[in-house]
């Protein structure tokens, strides 16, 4: 073996406990378990004060389901990508999976500014009363965990454009997507909670 060739092969990362033995899938579903948690106690309040209100709830009458329509639907294409992507490199396709994280990436930033556009045309605010609050509180928190799944597609695009994954080294792919399928499952649960069961009462 000569230098040139015991360079490049010095520099590879160790390939590590494949699959589900790698040790960050523990991580992650604990970390989805109490997240999921915190979500379900927020959607009980919600369920909750809608049951003890006297008024109409939400009071301005239920809200408009074009613009959370569509940003449902640009969740679940960002997730249908990040599968593509994912299967891709396991596949050992580097392409598909640089374009379905890019798509995915994409998308979740679109779903971020229509979200934002949404909030600013709201004629309520977080102080408005128990519905403003539990509405700015519910979504904010989503929007939070968005915004880090989307810091973690940016860096696995990143890695992946560099070359770090291939068809046996992908666990922090198949890690991170799992968290954007996550971000993306609240989502549904957010919006069959606040913008489909007003049109059932």
């Amino acid at each position: 073996m000569n230098g040139a060739t015991a360079a490049p092969a010095a520099r590879r990362l160790p390939l590590g406990s494949p699959g589900r033995l790698a040790p960050g899938w523990s991580g992650m579903l604990a970390l989805l378990v109490t997240e999921g948690a915190l979500f379900a106690y927020l959607l009980f309040s919600y369920f909750y004060f809608a049951s003890q209100s006297t008024g109409a709830w939400p009071p301005d009458g239920p809200p408009r389901l074009a613009l959370a329509a569509t940003n449902t639907l640009i969740l679940l294409a960002s997730s249908a990508c990040a599968i593509w992507g994912e299967r891709g490199v396991r596949l050992g396709r580097k392409a598909r999976l640089v374009a379905g994280l890019a798509g995915a990436l994409a998308l979740g930033i679109a779903f971020a500014a229509i979200q934002f556009f949404e909030w600013h045309s709201r004629g309520f605010n977080l102080s408005s009363d128990a519905y403003g609050s539990l509405y700015f509180t519910i979504t904010g928190f989503h929007m939070a965990h968005v915004i880090a799944g989307l810091l973690m597609l940016a860096a696995l695009l990143l890695w992946s454009v560099l070359g770090y994954f291939d068809s046996r080294r992908h666990a922090a792919i198949s890690i991170g997507t799992l968290y954007w399928h996550f971000v993306d499952a609240v989502w549904i649960a957010v919006f069959a909670a606040l913008y489909l069961t007003p049109y059932l009462t």
